[in-house]
């Protein structure tokens, strides 16, 4: 019998434990786990599939005590009520995210589009998770070490190119995204003028890839750090507004726990009653 389960997040590592009745301030903070309310992220949903997991494998490592598996699946129970009820994931907060997502209003048709990305890091990668499930196929991702472009392109079907190579790039591309650590600029605008026309440029990078001077130029967009990032506290501010309500459906699962608990006990005080009863006749 398992009495014990660990939830491993990319942020935190906790232990829940069975000691004979359920805490209620325990099943509290799991449902407000489950539902990206402690989160950095305000209701981010990868920590509900963190939370399924971790429940799975100890499921699967043996059975799990009454108490552990019906608190664990009542908080992805909560976690599927409070993205549905409410607006708790609803808008991107994430800089790659509100990239991709403002990026898919501005170009619907993603896939008939050359994106390429400038940089490899965790900003990078998450851009490429966001913009492949756009259904973008044509990616170029470009980088100073291009055994490290090589390596994450490859997840992703993108072409690998050495930064230096940045001007053809600029040629094949309708949409560039650089989120690099340089400490200056690396796309100016005499690198953009032989090929400019209807460009978009994402600048995630600070200090800045791309030079100002580049949003001069006709047809060109350019979208900045600052801008990104107005979008996504616009967005948290109205996930914020949703906490109410998860919260209150957070109660109203805890207190169908409770009666699931009570339930339990009296059935279970019966049965002792009817064991004995059988026993002494």
């Amino acid at each position: 019998m398992v009495h014990t389960l660990t939830l491993k997040t990319c942020r935190r590592t906790e232990q829940y434990r069975d000691e004979g009745r359920i805490n209620a301030a325990e099943a509290r903070h799991l449902f407000r786990v489950a539902a990206g309310l402690e989160s950095p992220l305000l209701g981010e949903t990868a920590i509900l599939g963190q939370v399924r997991r971790a429940y799975d494998e100890a499921r699967a490592q043996g059975k799990l005590s009454a108490n552990m598996n019906k608190m664990f699946q009542a908080a992805i129970h909560v976690g599927h009520r409070v993205r549905t009820e409410t607006t708790i994931s609803r808008g991107a907060v994430s800089y790659s995210q509100v990239t991709v997502d403002m990026l898919s209003r501005m170009v619907p048709n993603l896939d008939e589009k050359v994106v390429s990305i400038i940089g490899v890091n965790d900003m990078t990668e998450s851009i490429l998770n966001f913009l492949t499930a756009r259904g973008a196929t044509n990616l170029i991702l470009a980088n100073r070490s291009l055994d490290a472009a090589e390596q994450l392109a490859r997840k992703y079907d993108a072409l690998a190119v050495p930064l230096s190579d940045k001007r053809k790039i600029l040629r094949l591309s309708d949409v560039v995204i650089s989120a690099t650590a340089a400490p200056h600029s690396i796309i100016r605008k005499e690198d953009v003028v032989p090929f400019y026309g209807n460009m978009l440029f994402f600048d995630l990078a600070s200090p800045r890839d791309i030079d100002e001077d580049v949003a001069q130029l006709s047809g060109v967009q350019l979208f900045t750090l600052d801008e990104i990032e107005r979008n996504a506290k616009q967005n948290l501010k109205a996930r914020s507004k949703a906490i109410g309500d998860c919260e209150r459906i957070i109660e109203e699962e805890l207190a169908e726990l409770k009666r699931w608990e009570e339930r339990r006990s009296v059935l279970s005080s019966q049965l002792k009653v009817v064991i004995v009863a059988e026993g002494v006749s």
